[in-house]
């Protein structure tokens, strides 16, 4: 079968001269300016546990997230299953991102002496932040097989909450946002069958989550990522990936309260497995039907498997094309609680001062406990010859969680947020001026 059974189709060969020149140049101004911008940022809300996946990405993030088998945006392939990225041809450059305002409440029933907190109820005072999605995808002529390669900077996890306005809290904040470098590549091996492998070049900034003196202080680490994908028949692909885990190592991040010296925080992304199927065989092709089931292993992951527990994501997406240029898209996730309930005195390595109720404390910053999620969106095509608009919003239902007995922790959230992707070696529709 030939290769314009993908999902974006490459119907001629018509390119802009030196427009792939131009656009590195641009990706790399914008992915400068972006990666210095975002690094002073604080995120906190839509992600199962703290990671976001593809739930913030321009056509995904209408979806919910669903991406594995056929995702309708290239970063989304680069952020989750690479092998997709071979139903891209020609070249591609997205421009985008997400805002994600957090509501969490924080209720504090019983003293804890030695960490220095009394009872209290507070709204947290995180603000919102913008999480960015910019990246370019390249299909390569030469080689034996089509390859196509990519590079994009991302926004992979975040969260975090801030009561330091109530003195009864003694400080209690904590921020977290982990941004991604990815080059990525893949290759088709058949007309059906592709591959592919990132590489994330993760680099961290954090404060807290430990209730004492703490320093927004940055790490670096990395990450690998493989994925494969099939087209069954004419109409359905599936789809798996394997990303590692991800190790970061912050050095003298936080003096414990009544402690005199700094310790360093060991924080890291779990190990995850991705497996997705997609239809769009439905009235005439014109409506796609997407799937995916993730596997968050935070038992792998530095600090957070203290905090949460292997957590299992489905995601429904559906996507129906109704006109040529209009694209309609919606999605639904239910993501298990991830907080562990299992009683400790650490977090990690670190002796948690007061016990059991303090440990249940520290979990409080990062307790993002909700189950169900939805989102909508929609995308148009050619808003100008070669440019395509994409944007999406969602939102968390309202959850609680009780953390051991005198915790207690609200929190709902929305998102939204667009991407302008330009098509360089695609055909570009021309309309008879007689028409306009």
């Amino acid at each position: 079968m030939e290769r314009a059974v993908r999902v974006v189709r490459n119907e001629g060969s018509l390119r802009m001269e030196g427009g792939f020149v131009r656009t590195i140049r641009l990706v790399v101004l914008l992915i400068g300016s972006a990666w210095l911008a975002a690094s002073a940022g604080r995120a906190s809300a839509q992600t199962y546990g703290i990671d976001f996946r593809n739930t913030l990405m321009p056509a995904s993030g209408g979806m919910a997230g669903t991406s594995v088998a056929a995702p309708q945006d290239f970063i989304s392939a680069i952020n989750g299953n690479a092998a997709a990225l071979t139903q891209y041809e020609g070249t591609h450059f997205t421009i985008g991102g997400g805002f994600v305002g957090p509501t969490a409440r924080l209720s504090q029933a019983a003293p804890i002496p030695l960490l220095g907190v009394q009872p209290f109820s507070q709204k947290s005072e995180t603000p919102g932040a913008v999480v960015p999605a910019i990246g370019v995808s390249q299909e390569l002529d030469g080689f034996a097989l089509p390859t196509t390669v990519g590079i994009a900077v991302l926004g992979a996890a975040g969260g975090g909450s801030s009561y330091i306005q109530n003195p009864a809290s003694n400080g209690t904040s904590a921020y977290l946002l982990f941004l991604e470098f990815a080059p990525s590549v893949a290759v088709a091996l058949t007309e059906r069958l592709s591959v592919g492998a990132t590489m994330f070049i993760g680099d961290g900034y954090v404060s807290g989550p430990f209730v004492g003196v703490s320093n927004m202080t940055n790490a670096y680490a990395l990450r690998g990522g493989v994925g494969i994908n099939y087209l069954v028949g004419d109409a359905t692909r599936l789809g798996a990936y394997y990303h590692s885990t991800q190790a970061f190592r912050f050095p003298n991040e936080a003096i414990l309260f009544g402690q005199s010296r700094p310790i360093g925080v060991d924080m890291g992304l779990p190990q995850t497995v991705g497996l997705g199927i997609s239809n769009e065989s439905l009235m005439d092709g014109k409506l796609l039907l997407a799937a995916d089931a993730l596997f968050l292993d935070w038992n792998s992951a530095a600090l957070f498997k203290s905090i949460y527990k292997p957590q299992w994501v489905m995601q429904l997406g559906a996507q129906y094309r109704a006109t040529d240029k209009l694209k309609l898209r919606a999605g639904y996730a239910l993501a298990e609680n991830p907080i562990d309930n299992g009683f400790g005195t650490s977090i990690g390595p670190v002796q948690v001062p007061g016990g059991i109720p303090a440990v249940k404390y520290v979990q409080s910053p990062f307790a993002i406990v909700n189950e169900h999620r939805i989102s909508g969106g929609f995308g148009y095509s050619d808003v100008i010859p070669g440019l395509d608009f994409d944007a999406f919003a969602g939102g968390m239902f309202p959850a609680t969680e009780f953390l051991g007995n005198s915790t207690r922790v609200d929190i709902c959230s929305y998102w939204a947020g667009l991407g302008f992707t330009w098509h360089f070696d695609r055909p570009q529709p021309r309309t008879p001026a007689s028409g306009s």
